[in-house]
C-alpha cells in the first residue's frame, strides 16, 4: 500500500473529521454534565475529543491522517460554535500532532486498539500541557491533580483505543472501509483458504 495520501484519502478523512466535529460540538454538553467540582469525572470523558485522529487512522492507515483528521474536526467544532472557541482549534493541532507521533513511532504499521489508545493518551498529554499554561492546574491539590491526570489518561486510552477500534470494526463489517482501503495480500490469501 502506498504511503502518500491520495485525494480520496484526504476527502474521506475530512468527512470523518466533520462527523467528529459535530460530535465534539455536542460533547461539550456531556463534558459540562460530567463536571462535578473535585471529582474530575469530566476528565474521564475528555478522550472523546481525540477520537477523530485514531478512528481516521484506523480506517485510512496512512501517515498524516491522524493529524489532518484531528485538526479538521477541531476546526469543524469551532465553526459550529464550540464553547471553547479558537481554543478548540489550537488544542486540536497539538492533539493531532501527538497522536500522529505515536503512529509514526510504530512505523504506521500497527492498527490495534492498544496503539490507538496510546495515541489518545499522547493527545491527552498534549492537551495537559495547554491546561498547565492556562494555570488552573496549579490551583489543584496534589491528590486532585493526580485524579485529574489519571482519569484523563484512562478515559483517553479507553475512548480512543478500544472504542474507536470497535467503531472501525463495525464499519469494516459493513464493507464501507473497503472503499478507501483496497484488499490486502492477507485478504486474498483468506479467500484462497475458503
Amino acid at each position: 500500500m502506498k504511503k502518500g495520501l491520495k485525494l480520496t484519502d484526504i476527502l474521506v478523512t475530512v468527512v470523518i473529521a466533520v462527523v467528529f466535529g459535530i460530535v465534539y460540538r455536542v460533547w461539550g454538553d456531556v463534558y459540562n454534565l460530567a463536571s462535578v467540582p473535585g471529582i474530575q469525572l469530566e476528565q474521564f470523558v475528555y478522550g472523546m475529543w481525540f477520537m477523530a485522529s485514531t478512528a481516521a487512522f484506523l480506517i485510512i492507515r496512512k501517515p498524516g491522517v491522524a493529524f489532518l483528521a484531528e485538526v479538521a474536526a477541531a476546526l469543524a467544532e469551532m465553526l459550529l460554535g464550540s464553547q471553547f472557541s479558537i481554543g478548540s482549534l489550537t488544542y486540536g493541532i497539538v492533539q493531532g500532532l501527538c497522536a500522529e507521533l505515536v503512529f509514526a513511532a510504530f512505523g504506521y504499521k500497527r492498527y490495534t486498539a492498544a496503539v490507538a489508545g496510546l495515541a489518545g493518551m499522547a493527545s491527552g498529554a498534549g492537551a495537559l500541557v495547554f491546561d498547565y499554561f492556562k494555570s488552573y492546574l496549579t490551583e489543584l491539590q496534589p491528590w486532585n491533580l493526580s485524579l485529574y491526570i489519571v482519569l484523563r489518561f484512562v478515559g483517553s486510552f479507553l475512548i480512543t483505543g478500544p472504542l474507536a477500534y470497535a467503531l472501525v470494526r463495525a464499519l469494516e463489517k459493513t464493507g464501507v472501509t473497503q472503499l478507501v482501503r483496497p484488499a490486502s495480500l492477507d485478504d486474498y490469501q483468506a479467500l484462497d483458504r475458503k
